[in-house]
């Protein structure tokens, strides 16, 4: 390969850690490794069996062939539906988008709109990708950290004082992956209150783990708490999480015409449309039975207080109980500086990720990787049983730290 051959955007960004531990876990079991991996940010359970049945239904009917670039008429009316019931949100057929995931949302939305030295303000702990993409359109991420002392949710103050007017977009996600940490109205309402005094700001807000909230948590998104932010909003959403639709790759948004146009123009150049058998399953997957999802949030319920109850008798870490979406985020700096029962030197929260693969065979992902150390990601979107060995196994690995 000639000097200078790859771009220095493509140098800029790393692969996705969350993927990268995921795939580490596989190999060491492919060489029979007993390994626990708590890295990957999906649930365990099977898509519902109606909404496979509305996909199989669709192959049958020949539902095989290109569709619209932005999504089918029946799916996007089925989302328009949905932000009106659950999130009282007017929107119209041609104010939805519909990618292959929301990852696609987010390359669309910045590619469309950001040029070289704009700024995205992005708070930390943050999903692996936002930075990423921003600089991947041309975008300088603008860091902001969260309070460990509130789940890492940010201060209204911390956000009116990282806006410049190079300040094009904000990236916010509540419930946090990967922190869980999800924002109440009354902290909403001063979040959106900063940015409708900035009219030069837009405002992506992440929403994919709406349905991932406990103990009687009620979940706002930002536009249903300021609607004055609507003409420069770009809602999130998808069937990934709450539909443990992982694979099928369908993300959603709603958001003005304006960037709506661009972002189908990009589509057009890149994926084309979402599979179409995928957005056909989606419409049943909103329009279908959504009883299952009491079942799960009261596993994930139970899931997350048993993994927080543990780790939190581990030596040097601690844990705080999220509200919602399905991950813990432990500090382990009371870890750092001290070895391993095999020699091991912990010096950051990536060292102490490694030796716990290596050493008791648990996969996690380590807080660098979303912009905030010294801590550690676990997914708790596995079996309790699991759960339970693995936070044994973690315990034993701090005890032996010395």
């Amino acid at each position: 390969m000639t000097k200078n051959f790859l771009s220095k955007q493509v140098l800029a960004i790393k692969p996705s850690p969350t993927i990268a531990v995921t795939q580490k876990a596989r190999e060491l079991k492919a060489q029979g490794r007993d390994v626990i991996g708590l890295g990957a940010g999906e649930p365990d359970f099977d898509t519902p069996d109606n909404i496979k049945e509305a996909a199989i239904d669709a192959i049958n009917r020949g539902e095989t062939k290109y569709t619209a670039v932005d999504g089918i008429p029946e799916l996007k009316q089925a989302i328009v539906n949905k932000f009106k019931k659950e999130n009282k949100l007017d929107y119209t057929t041609d104010q939805v988008f519909v990618a292959p995931g929301g990852k696609a949302i987010i390359y669309n939305a910045m590619m469309a709109t950001l040029n070289e030295g704009d700024e995205v303000i992005i708070p930390a702990p943050y999903w692996v990708s936002y930075p990423d993409i921003t600089q991947m359109a041309g975008g300088v991420p603008v860091v902001i950290q969260g309070d460990p002392k509130n789940n890492y949710k940010i201060k209204a103050g911390q956000l009116e004082s990282a806006i410049t007017e190079k300040t094009k977009w904000v990236i916010f996600n509540s419930p946090s992956n990967p922190s869980g940490g999800t924002y109440t109205k009354a902290e909403l309402k001063e979040i959106t209150d900063v940015l409708v005094k900035c009219d030069h700001v837009w405002l992506l807000t992440d929403d994919i783990y709406e349905h991932m909230v406990y103990d009687n948590f009620k979940f706002f998104t930002p536009l249903q708490v300021e609607p004055k932010l609507f003409n420069r909003t770009l809602t999130l959403n998808g069937v990934s999480k709450a539909y443990s639709m992982t694979g099928w790759r369908i993300g959603y948004c709603g958001a003005p015409l304006e960037l709506i146009k661009p972002m189908r123009t990009i589509q057009s150049q890149s994926t084309t449309n979402p599979t179409s058998i995928s957005q056909w399953a989606s419409v049943e997957a909103l329009e279908g039975d959504q009883s299952f999802m009491k079942g799960w949030i009261k596993e994930f319920r139970e899931r997350r207080n048993l993994v927080v109850g543990m780790l939190n008798k581990a030596n040097g870490l601690e844990c705080g109980l999220p509200e919602g979406a399905f991950y813990v985020y432990p500090n382990c700096s009371g870890c750092i500086g001290k070895q391993t029962s095999n020699g091991n030197l912990i010096e950051n929260d990536e060292d102490f990720v490694t030796h716990l693969l290596e050493e008791q065979g648990v996969a996690v992902v380590h807080g660098a990787a979303f912009g905030t150390s010294p801590c550690f990601r676990i997914s708790y979107a596995t079996s309790i049983d699991l759960l339970e060995e693995a936070c044994t196994r973690i315990i034993r690995f701090c005890a032996g730290l010395s």
